[in-house]
């Protein structure tokens, strides 16, 4: 574990965090924020602000955020800057109840052709080939930084006891126009995946065999990337301490971006979600009794209580995910060798249409009915679903094999299962996230801090940092890394295969035994460990921030 004490944190008089996905769910960053900031509070208590975007309206408010117009003396009656901006202040509804400033920053609009221009004259960044979300993410991040200086003078905090800190390439303006407003904050920008590296899996290019060999200014050109890539790499060559969240992604950034990251932030977990004994067991009960029941119906046949339940779940990308995997390492299953039937959740959301009526008289006849909960308007070319039924039809699954794609956010109110997902993650047994391309992931590490071992890839950073320090073994961890590589797929999908099968005819006390491994390897996790690496990535924001102004 490291050991990081860094001194002169207590200079911090002001520490703005800044995303697009403060209060704001829609993937693992939301994850990573919400889960440190409790540890952050306790540290730095009222000198902690997050700052996020206000996509939200009376119809349709946000369900994490609170607000409380007090909050700084009313500084959300403050003019902001010379353009139209508007806050609002409140606290962020998760453990710790940070502050929260959330910014409706349409009146950036107007102004971000001129913004570019300085942008390319001061640091290089090339806008011209911009498209999408990239005007969006600009005018929030250039709010934020304005945000950032009006609310330091508002209260009277020095700039140099400012420091602010940026996620993703969608802020990435942001801490370049900060330096631009307020060149003596310390400036800290994250990068949680390459949208280059993201780029090329996600265009089903090979990213590892031929990584060395990869240029990201070329690469951004050949997959009209150009301007994100731009702005990213010149955000992390400009930032007062640039920070990755594994080695994996580190080594990604150097090679993409040319640049190395000063501190590696590997991702902790926050106890707090994890319920106790017995509202665990209540919950594990409650899951079970759902998951047979709607096996029940959608197969049309009965199960035992002690099914192996298996499931894998994330963001709907079939490749990067491991969604390839999991269904191909399902249909190598030996059954002979399995002694219960398997139910096999597929919990990820797709482009959902409605519920399915889910009847005995409903599903006779349907051929979605036996493996899927929710019709989808494009089921002809969704890949889960494609790919299921390829396997039912060569009789590869459906036999002991019972998969069930449940193709939609679990949040209680799906209208078939109505069950949220941490809510329904201990009813399961073991869950397989063999990624191909996962800068952390949360997954695995949500699924062992419940007690629910895990089988990932050595391709997710969570999966290397398993490698690094602990036992890599179900029977030893509660974690199995397979290794995956551009030229591996059948042999790392005939590993997992066997691990499901050794696991599914291991006794009752090996599995409680792995239960408790597996919560044990998510302690080491803690946030409260993990934070240290944050307070390094500060403190080096500082000593480069002091480098950087003595300079001029």
């Amino acid at each position: 574990m490291l050991d990081v004490q860094p001194q002169n944190l207590g200079s911090i008089g002001l520490l703005a965090e800044t995303s697009w996905e403060v209060c704001n769910k829609i993937g693992g960053i939301y994850t990573v924020l919400s889960t440190k900031a409790r540890v952050l509070q306790e540290r730095f208590g009222d000198k902690l602000v997050f700052i996020g975007p206000d996509v939200w309206s009376k119809e349709n408010p946000s369900p994490f955020f609170k607000e409380d117009k007090k909050l700084f003396n009313g500084f959300y009656k403050h003019q902001i800057g010379i353009f139209d901006i508007s806050v609002r202040t409140g606290r962020w509804k998760i453990p710790g109840s940070p502050q929260v400033i959330l910014i409706k920053f349409s009146g950036v609009y107007e102004h971000l052709d001129e913004i570019f221009g300085k942008m390319w004259e001061r640091f290089g960044v090339d806008s011209m080939h911009e498209y999408g979300d990239y005007r969006e993410g600009c005018a929030f991040a250039v709010a934020s930084a304005l945000v950032i200086k009006g609310l330091a003078d508002f209260t009277e905090t020095r700039g140099a006891n400012v420091t602010a800190h940026f996620n993703e390439w969608t802020t990435g303006m942001g801490l370049l126009y900060l330096q631009m407003i307020m060149p003596e904050a310390a400036t800290i920008f994250t990068t949680h995946a390459t949208s280059i590296g993201r780029s090329i899996c996600g265009n089903g290019k090979p990213l590892y065999d031929y990584f060395e060999g990869y240029n990201g200014d070329q690469m951004a050109f050949e997959l009209n990337m150009e301007a994100k890539h731009s702005l990213e790499k010149k955000a992390a060559m400009n930032a007062d301490c640039f920070t990755a969240v594994s080695e994996l992604t580190a080594k990604e950034a150097q090679q993409l971006l040319g640049i190395r990251p000063q501190v590696v932030t590997p991702n902790g977990f926050e106890p707090d979600f994890v319920p106790g004994d017995k509202k665990y067991s209540s919950l594990r009960k409650a899951g079970r009794e759902k998951i047979l029941s709607l096996a029940k119906l959608l197969k049309n046949k009965d199960f035992n209580e002690d099914a192996l339940i298996v499931a894998t779940s994330g963001r709907n990308e079939y490749r990067n995910k491991g969604l390839d995997m999991f269904l191909d390492s399902l249909s190598q299953l030996s059954l002979s060798s399995l002694p219960q039937d398997i139910i096999a959740l597929i919990l990820v959301p797709a482009w959902v249409s409605h519920p399915l009526e889910l009847t005995d008289e409903k599903n006779k006849g349907n051929s979605d009915s036996g493996y899927i909960t929710h019709m989808l308007h494009n089921i002809d070319s969704d890949s889960i679903a494609s790919r299921i039924k390829t396997l039912k039809a060569e009789n590869n699954i459906d036999n002991q094999i019972n998969v069930i794609y449940i193709p939609c956010y679990l949040n209680g109110g799906d209208g078939v299962i109505n069950i949220s997902y941490y809510d329904l993650l201990p009813a399961v047994d073991l869950t397989i996230f063999a990624s191909y391309y996962e800068p952390w992931g949360y997954t695995p590490l949500e699924s062992i801090a419940f007690g629910i071992p895990t089988i990932t890839s050595d391709k997710s950073g969570f999966g290397q940092w398993i490698l690094d320090n602990l036992p890599d073994s179900l029977y030893e961890s509660g974690v199995k890394v397979i290794s995956r590589t551009d030229s591996n797929y059948y042999e790392a999908v005939r590993e997992i295969s066997s691990q499901v099968e050794k696991y599914a005819v291991s006794s009752e006390e090996v599995r409680k035994e792995v239960m408790k491994l597996s919560k044990s390897t998510a302690e080491k996790a803690d946030w409260k460990y993990f934070i240290l690496y944050y307070y390094q990535a500060f403190a080096t924001a500082e000593q480069r921030r002091n480098q950087r102004i003595n300079k001029y």
